[in-house]
């Protein structure tokens, strides 16, 4: 399969997944990106992200390339979370829990597919694959998705892509060559309003437990809360999720 062949049928193969989900939770267009697996913004990701980061080799010794994808919430699951003020709404705790399942079917998905064509693959878990202590992720989608070039980060921390920033990420390394989706400063380019010009800060108004200020996250006070959510929807699964802050301007859309 040549190198456009592989990155069509990628493309069509996580957008297929995702129109055939079966979810209750409903998803616009997925966006999908690529890197190249020895983009030094990987190395990077050791020096500002997490020093056991690990690399797209740790994944797959024989990695060439990184394929990142985003399924971006429906309107109303966004507007179901907005509206709830300090609690956080089922249908997103909801949309959490069936989009993580659905992105690890994804990968193991495009990785089964590709393995019939003679292109081998491996992925991480969707989430909860952090360091307990320091709360950081060994492998952070959302930095591969930026490496990718399909957003940049905000103020709250989340990636903004041209499909806002509600929704969830994943990633697949492989070892076939793709074209990178990326370039100079694409990762580097400003999509939140208050890191363009100090307009916007709703993401730190809404959040419930005052973790998100402009100086910064206090990941620990937000994720005592996210366990407190996960309490309360206890039926769903693991739902230690909160999202107010991606229920601004940037939710659905790249607001600049």
């Amino acid at each position: 399969m040549s190198v456009n062949n592989l990155e069509a049928f990628i493309v069509a193969f996580v957008r297929q997944e995702v129109a055939r989900a079966g979810t209750e939770t409903r998803y616009r267009q997925p966006l999908v990106g690529f890197a190249m697996a020895d983009d030094p913004l990987f190395l990077r990701l050791r020096e500002i992200a997490e020093p056991t980061h690990l690399l797209p080799g740790d994944l797959l010794p024989t990695a060439r390339s990184v394929v990142s994808f985003f399924l971006p919430f429906a309107e109303e699951v966004v507007e179901a979370n907005r509206a709830a003020r300090r609690q956080v709404a089922r249908e997103w705790a909801l949309a959490y829990v069936e989009t993580n399942a659905l992105i690890n079917r994804i990968a193991q998905g495009l990785i089964a597919a590709l393995a019939e064509r003679g292109v081998r693959a491996a992925a991480e878990p969707a989430t909860h694959n952090w360091n307990p202590e320091t709360l950081v992720s060994r492998w952070s989608h959302k930095s591969v998705a930026a490496i990718a070039g399909l957003g940049s980060f905000g103020l709250h921390h989340m990636l903004i892509t041209d499909a806002g920033c509600a929704g969830r990420f994943g990633s697949v390394v492989v070892e076939a060559e793709l074209p990178p989706t990326s370039g100079p400063g694409v990762a580097d380019r400003v999509r939140c309003r208050y890191l363009h010009d100090g307009s916007c800060m709703t993401c730190v108004q809404r959040c419930p437990v005052g973790a998100l200020t402009k100086d910064g996250l206090d990941k620990r006070r937000c994720y005592r809360w996210l366990l407190q959510v996960a309490e309360a929807f206890g039926d769903l699964g693991l739902a230690d999720v909160c999202g107010k802050c991606a229920t601004g301007p940037c939710a659905t859309e790249c607001a600049l």
